[in-house]
């Protein structure tokens, strides 16, 4: 960007998966304090999240999106008819983040799963809408856009730990989705859509790993993490946990009777 001499005036436009939008809106935030950004988000993951919202980031190292800003796009423009050439692997990733977003907000949404044919259309519309809502009353996670980290504070840490050329980003929140959801009727209704969607199990975990990455999580603060729990589909609570009680949670399993 700095050899084309690009300015202020100029945008960046991000065409592809969540990785690129993120990269491209973190550099949109950061070059000359900032331009424009548009992003076309072309994979089911990055349609009914990532792309929405305006945070953007980056890895560093094994930590997820540790370094990154709050850079709103200009326009998301989405076209479902992208996502033909994905894998049926990668749909369904992507799908577990809109499972997320019903789990937590809207049961309606979560039925959509459970139909004989799944409407990946009608999903990615009431994910972007659930979103967009959220976004708006809290664009910066200063209280309930908290709720959307709900699967990700020991997702996050199976991804980075072990998720490495083995899972994918939707497929490790989908799993630290399980160990917060406390309604043994409502889990074995996820568990019957993870089924569905063909869903890898958690991995047998080091609990001692795990902690190390939930205690770097930007949602942990000093000795607490805050932690979004569900009881009931399409609601939520919100809880401080101290690393001790997340560690109980590890150690119960996401399994338990």
């Amino acid at each position: 960007m700095i050899s084309p001499n690009m300015s202020r005036k100029d945008a960046i436009i991000a065409l592809g998966g969540g990785v690129v939008g993120d990269l491209a809106g973190f550099v949109a935030a950061s070059y000359m304090r900032g331009i424009d950004f548009y992003n076309i988000p072309t994979t089911v993951l990055s349609q009914v999240d990532s792309s929405v919202g305006g945070k953007v980031a980056i890895d560093m190292g094994s930590y997820k999106n540790i370094v990154g800003a709050f850079w709103q796009p200009k326009a998301v423009i989405i076209d479902p008819n992208v996502l033909s050439t994905l894998s049926l692997r990668q749909q369904h990733n992507g799908l577990c983040e809109a499972l997320k977003m019903g789990l937590i907000l809207d049961d309606h949404l979560v039925s959509l799963f459970e139909q004989e044919t799944i409407d990946i259309d009608a999903i990615i519309t009431r994910s972007i809408e659930l979103k967009r809502d959220v976004v708006q009353q809290d664009e910066r996670e200063s209280n309930l856009r908290k709720i959307l980290n709900f699967g990700h504070t020991i997702g996050h840490a199976i991804e980075s730990a072990y998720g490495l050329n083995t899972y994918l980003h939707g497929e490790c929140v989908a799993m630290g989705m399980l160990f917060f959801i406390e309604d043994k009727k409502l889990k074995q209704r996820v568990l019957n859509i993870y089924k569905k969607l063909d869903l890898p199990q958690v991995p047998n975990y080091d609990t001692s790993t795990l902690l190390e990455y939930v205690t770097h999580d930007k949602k942990s603060s000093h000795n607490t993490v805050s932690t979004v729990l569900v009881e009931q589909s399409g609601s939520y609570i919100i809880k401080e946990l101290s690393f001790k009680e997340i560690q109980e949670v590890l150690e119960r399993g996401p399994y338990e009777e």
